[in-house]
């Protein structure tokens, strides 16, 4: 199996000078490269292949003296990336997309460097853990969790951010295997996502959105800020890095939540359905756009993806056509518009939650498309037709809550 592992790293002044300068001579290549490429397609000639192009990088270190300052590796998976940007370049012309040719990179969008295999360490000097890298330095890092023993690290890549903050991720490989996924899964859930209500699921759960308003309104007025100061001063800079740590701020606290919520689901089910969202199209429609980008539904189902293959938890993908008009008790559907929040079929007389009655829908799909034998029980069966239980996104479910069957019984008793 393998892991990423992101650590902070504490490099001094003197550090931070030679970490870009390690940065800009891999960006260079990467243009130089580009252009050459460029050129071979400007002349209708056959691509060279990745292969070809690292050989020939003892030649360019020749009389490109600054070559020789950089691991051989870094210099190769410079190659790779182009590479790899190539591939998806190709990708998407396959699918009807119309994409040009590969642009020169400026330093504010060329923030990373890789070793591969070999060239890098971590060690203990002074009594401090630092990152030992060939033909570089030895960088302090904060090692605030350990990789375990038997963990392999195959590569790491050095990123800095907009802050100017300097990050070291580890690419770790671990010889173990996930565990096996049951044959019939005991415990299911179908969960519908939203804006206002981040997730409803068929336990009766409705996680509220992780509140960013306060951090939204304090990047906004820095930005403000920022506009009044004039471009290319030492204030502009100040103030520019200001708005990057508002913007980080943001990032951090929203992947949090998410990584929090998805390692619930994958954790306490042994089958997870969710809709195959097409995020970024839901971005682009006319509307509330904002509010659906700083949802980030791609960013929570593909950390749930992952997380449910580790846990060995069936992630199933269904179509997400209908799954609101369509009744969880009868699947008769029925038209209605957005602002209509509760769910009334006027076949069976069910009436529901929208949302949980489209995470209802989610999990007989997903039941369906698994094949298992997992019991499928009715909306009906489960709970009364009313609503759901609101929990707020600061709280982190416990393992065990009550489901909304039980407290159904215990609001009837009372």
């Amino acid at each position: 199996m393998y892991y990423a592992y992101k650590y902070r790293l504490k490099p001094s002044n003197t550090q931070r000078e030679e970490l870009d300068r390690y940065r800009d001579i891999c960006r260079q290549l990467y243009n130089h490269t580009r252009y050459r490429l460029n050129e071979y397609r400007e002349n209708h000639r056959e691509l060279p292949s990745m292969t070809t192009l690292r050989s020939e990088l003892p030649d360019l270190k020749k009389w490109w003296d600054d070559l020789n300052d950089v691991y051989s590796k870094v210099l190769q998976t410079v190659v790779e990336r182009l590479f790899n940007n190539l591939s998806s370049l190709s990708a998407l012309k396959e699918n009807g997309y119309d994409v040009g040719m590969l642009k020169w990179k400026p330093p504010r969008e060329f923030r990373s460097f890789t070793y591969n295999q070999s060239g890098f360490k971590l060690d203990k000097k002074g009594g401090q853990t630092v990152l030992s890298l060939s033909k570089l330095t030895d960088i302090p890092i904060q090692l605030h969790r350990e990789i375990s023993d038997d963990a392999k690290l195959k590569q790491v890549t050095l990123k800095k951010e907009p802050t100017g903050e300097w990050f070291a991720t580890f690419g770790v490989e671990m010889d173990r295997k996930p565990p096996e996924k049951p044959e019939n899964p005991k415990k299911s859930v179908g969960i519908d996502v939203g804006i206002l209500k981040y997730t409803h699921d068929t336990d009766g759960h409705a996680i509220e959105s992780v509140d960013l308003s306060d951090e939204r309104d304090r990047l906004e007025r820095e930005q403000r800020k920022l506009s009044r100061k004039e471009h290319g001063s030492n204030n502009y800079e100040k103030q520019r890095r200001r708005v990057a740590e508002c913007h980080a701020d943001l990032k951090r606290k929203r992947r949090d939540f998410l990584h929090k919520l998805s390692n619930y689901y994958a954790r306490e089910y042994d089958l997870v359905a969710v809709e195959n969202l097409d995020a970024k199209g839901l971005i682009e429609l006319d509307g509330n756009s904002r509010n659906r980008a700083g949802a980030a539904w791609g960013t929570f189902l593909q950390m749930l993806e992952y997380k449910c293959e580790r846990e060995g938890t069936y992630f199933v993908v269904v179509d997400p056509s209908g799954t609101t008009k369509e009744c969880a008790a009868c699947s008769v559907s029925t038209d209605k518009p957005l602002w209509i929040r509760e769910h009334s079929c006027p076949s069976c007389g069910f009436t529901a939650d929208r949302d949980w009655n489209a995470a209802w829908n989610i999990l007989s799909r997903g039941i369906k498309q698994v094949g298992a034998g997992c019991s499928e029980s009715t909306p009906v069966e489960t709970a009364l037709p009313t609503g759901t239980h609101s929990v707020p996104a600061k709280r982190v479910i416990e393992a065990g809550s009550p489901t909304l069957k039980e407290r159904t019984a215990l609001a009837v008793s009372e």
